[in-house]
């Protein structure tokens, strides 16, 4: 007969060490399943939300929202290298022509003459290429009491990324007035401006755009409106400020601009990228504390940004393809004095113009070729803040 050997204690089936293991992962499968189906929950919720930001996009303010922050940021960083977009070339369509120019309703009795903002002189393309048709020139396309209000000029962003356009928008403040609206997710909360363009608003509205980056860290700044502070507002933080008057100022915080009676409202992102008509010297060379943890200063990507010319005319850009230099640079070439990078990435970057209809919403047309948001984008709720401007009565 052969002999058996016992079993151990740590063998035999039962056993207190055994049941700790079984609940150990009884409790670690539960937690899993747990864990699931609340992100589950909340990643649909995301994916539900109102508005018309794309499923990427919702993803990752969702990953950003959850402590994800730094892979987002890796992630994009990934795409970019393997997307980068390509040189050479000329644009598809070449130059485009802005849609017929319509008077935005106003008030007949509302008085007119007063002294208007001088037309901004014709941009040049990129030094050591010859212009395309059109390129750089002036197109108007909204009128108020018989006055161009604003105008659209297009050019490429420098001498290599040839086939791509950026857009232009200069605004008259005399005839056009501005207003900061919130975002549903950023700011949040509940404010007097709407997160949407009304129906009413609709009926006199001839331009938006994008704001800043999100006010989780990224845009090293604050947000004040309506006499409400949704973030603390930073010392020497890149300030568009808006007045109770409607017109627009861009200046280092505390410096150039500050609080006062008349301030409507202020968005802080990141720090000046023009000062007195001089692109920032680190446009090339910052790091995160000067240009956000993106993809990088370097990186020609989709920008946008906005200033102020020395006779007050307000200038927004947006387009592909640009890197934080060649924004400050068209911003400086359009007579920006004071100016600061906005939003970056395609899902974005949001300029749009409109034409009123007789009845229903206006016309909505996007502001420059290959740009990724829907003109229309802002007839529904937006879940980041933006701005509008409006036909003065």
């Amino acid at each position: 007969m052969v002999a058996t050997s016992p079993r151990t204690s740590a063998q035999a089936p039962g056993t207190p060490r055994r049941r700790w293991w079984r609940r150990l992962l009884l409790i670690i499968l539960a937690a899993m399943v747990l864990f699931g189906s609340v992100v589950g929950v909340s990643v649909a919720g995301a994916l539900r939300a109102p508005g018309t930001d794309s499923v990427a996009a919702r993803l990752a303010e969702w990953g950003r929202d959850h402590g994800f922050d730094g892979l987002i940021t890796w992630l994009e960083k990934q795409r970019y290298e393997r997307n980068r977009p390509p040189t050479g070339g000329v644009p598809v369509e070449g130059i485009p022509r802005a849609a017929a120019v319509p008077a935005a309703p106003t008030d007949p009795h509302a008085r007119a003459g007063a002294a208007h903002s001088p037309a901004p002189p014709p941009l040049r393309p990129p030094a050591g290429i010859a212009p395309l048709p059109g390129e750089g020139q002036w197109e108007t396309l909204t009128t108020v009491h018989g006055q161009p209000a604003v105008r659209v000029a297009h050019l490429r962003p420098d001498r290599e990324h040839t086939s791509f356009l950026v857009g232009v928008l200069w605004l008259d403040p005399t005839l056009v007035r501005g207003q900061l609206h919130p975002g549903f997710l950023d700011p949040g909360g509940s404010w007097p401006a709407a997160t949407a363009l009304t129906p009413a608003e609709g009926r006199t509205v001839v331009a938006v755009f994008n704001g800043g980056f999100r006010l989780n860290g990224a845009s090293h700044g604050g947000y004040f409106s309506d006499g409400r502070t949704a973030r603390p507002l930073v010392d020497g933080a890149a300030s568009l400020v808006l007045r109770t008057d409607g017109t627009a100022t861009v200046g280092a915080w505390n410096r150039e601009v500050r609080m006062a009676p008349d301030v409507a409202s202020v968005r802080q992102n990141l720090v000046p990228l023009v000062d007195d008509g001089q692109v920032n010297p680190s446009c090339s060379s910052g790091g995160t504390a000067q240009w956000g943890s993106t993809v990088g200063q370097v990186a020609f990507i989709h920008r946008s940004g906005f200033g102020v010319t020395a006779t007050g005319g307000e200038v927004y850009v947006g387009g592909p393809a640009l890197s934080v230099c060649t924004l400050g640079q068209i911003l400086q070439a359009s007579g920006v004095v004071r100016g600061m990078e906005l939003d970056i990435n395609p899902n974005w970057v949001s300029g749009a113009y409109f034409h009123p209809m007789l009845s229903g919403p206006p016309e909505a047309f996007r502001l420059f070729p290959g740009e990724r948001v829907a003109a229309e984008h802002y007839f529904s709720p937006s879940s980041r803040d933006w701005y509008a401007f409006y036909a003065r009565p």
